[in-house]
């Protein structure tokens, strides 16, 4: 307990999946956390079941408006932000020749623009202080290529590479960015994925070496390892958790 203690996080699509599990874990140990996400029902049903670590902001990462304003309720709040996971993303599955225009430009908006956003308005506040995490979430998608994955993959991939010339940037402001690659988590997205192929999520989890699909708590620990001063010379760097699949 207390990997965290102390330290004040911003975790964008912490509604459900995913970001409801690393806000979750994080509270837990120690940190103050404020869940983003465009998903009020959800979100404020997670802060409440955190309790008095937690509270919902409504934000669009694809506005830029959103961040400035979250930001500034962070401040208001809690004066500095030690750490955010840019989790918010969807996911399309589609063969390019029929993937439009006007879905690519969803994908990129909420997937990279997102992430982009994020880094652009809270790196510069963690740099002030000398200090600060930032987790971005990629996709084993990011690293390899799949079927039907033009538009996703592309996103997946320019995460991964933005994280890395951030990085960069801010190593000697001592703000470090990282990322993360999932492999199919059980959540919405892997339902999506198990139905696009016909398959059950116990069948899609069997084609990883380890015989089965991840829990958003696995990726959580992630997090909150990259979040801790545990990882304090861990900067550019990317943490796959996919039960095997890229070592294939």
């Amino acid at each position: 307990m207390g990997r965290v203690q102390g330290k004040v996080a911003i975790v964008t699509g912490g509604a459900k999946g995913i970001g409801r599990a690393t806000a979750e874990l994080l509270a837990r140990e120690g940190a103050q956390v404020v869940i983003a996400d465009i998903d009020d029902a959800h979100g404020s049903a997670t802060a409440k079941k955190i309790g008095r670590r937690a509270h919902f902001v409504h934000h669009d990462v694809r506005r830029e408006d959103d961040w400035k304003a979250l930001v500034e309720h962070a401040r208001k709040e809690f004066g500095h932000c030690d750490v955010l996971v840019n989790n918010a993303g969807i996911y399309l599955i589609k063969p390019t020749v029929e993937t439009t225009v006007e879905e690519l430009e969803e994908i990129l908006a909420t997937n990279v623009r997102g992430v982009f956003l994020g880094m652009k308005h809270v790196a510069p506040w963690m740099a002030q202080r000398k200090k600060g995490s930032i987790v971005n979430l990629s996709s084993m998608d990011g690293n390899a290529g799949a079927e039907g994955h033009a538009a996703y993959g592309g996103s997946k991939g320019a995460v991964r590479t933005m994280t890395k010339d951030v990085a960069i940037e801010y190593a000697k402001k001592r703000v470090r960015v990282n990322s993360i690659h999932p492999a199919y988590i059980r959540t919405a997205m892997a339902r999506y994925g198990a139905k696009v192929s016909g398959q059950s999520l116990k069948q899609l989890g069997e084609e990883f070496p380890m015989g089965h699909i991840g829990e958003p708590i696995d990726v959580a620990y992630g997090v909150l390892y990259l979040a801790s001063d545990e990882s304090r010379y861990v900067t550019g760097a990317e943490l796959t958790i996919d039960g095997g699949a890229l070592a294939q």
